[in-house]
């Protein structure tokens, strides 16, 4: 499963730019729209009074001039009422007296609950206006003001008031006009309701766009977190699928459909020896010649095999075995799109069957070479025991000479066969509480004269304490004997010798070091195998049977050593067996 990751919101500056462009324009329309209509309503209200007002001077007008022309008859004002409410712009005309009797009236009038008492204009010098309510589908601006024809004559005044007198006592519907009168003008303002109406809609369109902008913005930013997300995730996956492709042991190829090398990793590039520029388009034939031929209609055919031995030829003659598996690779519909070939390197593999098939045959030589050194050692005994015979019974001193030298090559052959023996059929350890003090100091004792007569300075550096141990006395001294023995061969005259021990908490140390000729790194990678060595007269089995002790004490064997500087072997042993020690 691939890990997941999520990635911190961030806003797209173009889908947020649009969003604040949006709704500041959006408010600032809001604003403006509202004031226009607020302008507009002032507006309406001025334009209608003055229309209003102009009206009622002219109905004002229409009855002095009839008055003063001396026509007469109860349905003057009647008349002149109805003639000036033809207007269509005009919804009504009433004429009031303070009685709140209506004296005359035209159009749509009707009772309304918003209309000012005639008490009320007649106490007000300036025209009232309010919007009618009433039981009409059309909107009315209604002015009212007192009714007065006369207010506005500059001359001529006595003859007015009695001809207006005398006017006002003719009768309509059996009411005399008497005293003060209010006329009550209704002007329709349906063009100013569709001028608004239109206003208001063009400032829904204009929201309308600006709210669609707005959410364009919004949805063009969670559409850039969507597609970031999925690039981010896309990057993550293709991040992880390299590495794991990348960080594969064996070596990977891609191929299309025509058997073209499509991709490639790391350790492929490092098997064929050839960058990834070289493979990318090319034909397996063209990487690696016929060799690859058998395998060609298997990938061609798109066919699934699994560890298809073969061989590839590099350009430097190097031959490099390999196994090769293929799988197909399928779309979600089941269409072929290519094949993948996984390479496994064999060289490793083949080396370590090829060590396991010597290690088979040394086996084989060692138990052969066991026998026969069994066989070989009664007789050396017989063969030692007439050297000392005949050597005791020599008068001669050359003879004497050469049964003593007879004496030091049988013992020598015979440690030779007893190290043979141990190697090739180690005999199982017998694990005692031992004082590890007590065996460096025997040990040491054993070597003594061999490091007076070579010269060699000898330490031994053994802890005050007594240390104690899990061990094979008797083998772990041959192997302290081994390592001495090889640290003196190495070392010159006026050379030194320090075997010294330590306890680490649970594991002690044990060390031989000397400032011989040291070891080169080829030397020290195979100081253990069997029947190596780099002495002419040694026979390369010591260390391979100290390898072999020390395995069996569940220890290891640590190596430090510069080639003309001198070598340091330590052992590391648990205290107790049953405690392994890595």
């Amino acid at each position: 499963m691939i890990p997941k990751s999520t990635p911190s919101f961030k806003f797209s500056r173009v889908g947020l730019t649009i969003v604040a462009a949006s709704i500041i324009l959006l408010s600032v329309l809001t604003v403006i729209t509202f004031l226009n209509l607020n302008r507009e309503q002032q507006m309406m209200k001025h334009f209608l009074l003055q229309e209003g007002l102009t009206l009622i001077r002219a109905f004002e007008a229409g009855t002095r001039i009839s008055i003063m022309q001396g026509w007469q008859g109860e349905d003057n004002l009647v008349a002149l009422v109805q003639e000036t409410a033809k207007s269509p712009a005009i919804a009504y005309i009433s004429v009031i007296n303070e009685q709140g009797k209506v004296m005359a009236a035209a159009g749509e009038w009707r009772d309304s609950s918003t209309r000012p008492p005639v008490s009320q204009v007649l106490s007000h010098n300036i025209p009232l206006t309010n919007f009618a309510v009433q039981d009409s589908p059309k909107k009315i601006f209604e002015v009212a003001k007192e009714f007065n024809p006369g207010a506005t004559l500059e001359y001529g005044w006595e003859n007015w008031q009695s001809r207006w007198q005398q006017w006002c006592q003719s009768k309509k519907n059996g009411t005399p006009m008497t005293g003060r009168q209010a006329i009550f003008v209704g002007l329709y303002t349906a063009e100013f309701d569709e001028a608004r109406k239109e206003d208001v809609k063009q400032a829904l369109i204009m929201g309308g766009i600006l709210f669609l902008l707005g959410s364009a913005g919004l949805y063009f930013i969670f559409l850039y977190q969507g597609i970031r997300v999925s690039r981010s995730t896309l990057a993550d996956m293709e991040l992880y699928t390299r590495n794991v492709i990348e960080s594969m042991p064996a070596g990977l190829l891609t191929l299309d459909t025509r058997g073209r090398i499509v991709s490639s990793n790391g350790k492929m590039e490092e098997l064929l020896g050839k960058p990834v520029s070289e493979l990318e388009g090319k034909t397996l034939r063209q990487i690696a010649g016929n060799r690859q031929s058998q395998m060609e209609p298997l990938v061609q055919g798109g066919t699934d095999f699994v560890d298809l031995p073969l061989e590839y030829q590099r350009q430097n003659g190097e031959t490099i075995p390999v196994k090769v598996s293929a799988a197909r690779l399928l779309n979600k519909d089941g269409k072929w799109l290519g094949t993948v070939l996984t390479f496994r390197d064999m060289r490793e593999i083949r080396e370590m069957e090829e060590k396991l098939e010597r290690s088979r045959r040394l086996a084989a030589l060692g138990r052969m070479a066991a026998g026969i050194a069994h066989e070989i050692r009664n007789p050396l005994g017989t063969l030692r025991g007439f050297a000392q015979y005949f050597g005791g019974q020599a008068q001669d001193g050359s003879a004497k000479r050469y049964a003593e030298l007879m004496i030091g090559e049988v013992d020598r052959l015979n440690r030779t066969i007893s190290a043979l023996l141990q190697f090739a059929k180690p005999r199982e350890p017998e694990f005692e509480k031992v004082v590890l003090g007590e065996l460096l100091t025997k040990t040491a004792q054993l070597l003594a004269d061999d490091f007076k007569n070579h010269a060699v300075a000898f330490g031994l550096d053994v802890p005050e304490e007594d240390i104690f141990l899990e061990a094979d006395p008797d083998l772990f001294i041959q192997v302290l004997l081994n390592l001495l023995q090889n640290a003196l061969a190495a070392v010159e005259e006026d050379g030194s010798i320090v075997l010294g021990a330590r306890r680490y908490n649970d594991a002690v140390h044990v060390w031989v070091r000397d400032n011989g000729k040291g070891m080169t790194p080829e030397e020290q990678a195979r100081m253990f195998d069997p029947f190596f060595s780099t002495r002419k007269t040694g026979t390369g089995l010591g260390l391979a049977v100290v390898h072999n002790i020390v395995e069996q004490h569940h220890a290891r064997i640590d190596v430090e050593s510069e080639n003309g500087k001198g070598t340091t072997v330590t052992l590391v042993l648990p205290i107790h067996q049953g405690e392994r020690r890595e």
